[in-house]
């Protein structure tokens, strides 16, 4: 029997939506303060992006922190605190389970600067006209 090969998977509109609504969910609670935590209270946190697994238990949160200050300890405080995340999560969702929650370093924004320097950077004069 051949198998096909696919690439990586692509989400499906279910994680789509329910990543979207989790990465809303996930922001009110940070800009409630809930969390007590020294590296993550006072902290400006960006939720960029949340990608529930396909079964939905478990999730990966991507943050920035804001200028990139104290970043490494922001995420390791948020990885701590998850708990408090989830049960709060729990009380806000109409989900059958709520996802086990880890953050991660959204590296986008400067994989995205890092790109446009390159192409600045090798454009030649004729192109900026």
């Amino acid at each position: 029997m051949a198998q096909s090969k696919r690439g990586p998977r692509t989400a499906s509109k279910r994680q789509l939506r329910v990543g979207e609504e989790l990465r809303h969910v996930i922001a009110e609670i940070l800009s409630r303060d809930l969390i007590h935590d020294p590296d993550v209270a006072g902290a400006s946190v960006t939720i960029s992006e949340v990608k529930p697994s396909p079964d939905m238990r478990n999730a990966t949160v991507y943050v920035t922190s804001l200028g990139g200050v104290n970043e490494e300890a922001v995420i390791a405080g948020l990885n701590r605190t998850a708990g408090v995340i989830q049960g709060e999560m729990g009380r806000q969702l109409t989900m059958k389970f709520t996802p086990r929650l880890v953050f991660r370093k959204d590296d986008s924004f400067a994989y995205g600067s890092h790109i446009d320097e390159l192409i600045r950077k090798n454009q030649s004069p004729e192109d900026s006209k």
